[in-house]
């Protein structure tokens, strides 16, 4: 308590021989206050509800703005639909899929009603699929155009590629 009193002596003398204030001293002997930082994000994978694509191309709507993912049959890449305004994709940076239907299993008949959008960069890590190749899409339905759901795919995954033959 001693070196205390002396300590405040000494601050006071020097400040009154410097012209400074007490209050503009920093406060040497105040508690320290604790500093909370703000948390940390937390950054979480989207969740996605399993669909079967018949009942988005039913009822688009339902799915509007929800994270979607679905099995299917690839059938091709196509041009589809990338420059209709309401929905547009630019050609250069997307480009399209079309599925099967899986409710005709005695031929192969494109799902034309939903319209399926891949980045090209995506896309390109695929180029050898082919027409009955098991994909499975995780994506958005990002507009219901025309009444038709239209998917912007975040993942693209090849599941089983049909065997080449071998000539």
């Amino acid at each position: 308590m001693k070196k205390y009193n002396k300590l405040i002596k000494l601050i006071m003398i020097l400040s009154v021989i410097g012209g400074l204030s007490i209050s503009s001293m920093p406060a040497v002997f105040s508690a320290p206050t604790a500093v909370k930082s703000a948390p940390a994000a937390v950054k979480t994978a989207p969740s996605y509800t399993c669909v079967n694509p018949i009942d988005v191309v039913n009822a688009p709507s339902k799915y509007l703005n929800k994270n979607i993912t679905f099995e299917a049959e690839f059938e091709t890449y196509t041009s589809l639909g990338l420059d209709y305004k309401p929905a547009y994709k630019d050609p250069a940076k997307y480009i399209g899929i079309l599925i099967r239907r899986n409710d005709v299993k005695t031929k192969s008949i494109p799902l034309a009603e939903m319209k399926i959008f891949v980045d090209r960069e995506t896309a390109e890590k695929h180029p050898d699929l082919e027409a009955g190749d098991k994909i499975k899409i995780s994506g958005t339905v990002f507009s219901t155009a025309l009444g038709d759901p239209w998917v912007n795919v975040k993942k693209l995954e090849v599941l089983t590629t049909k065997t080449k033959e071998k000539k």
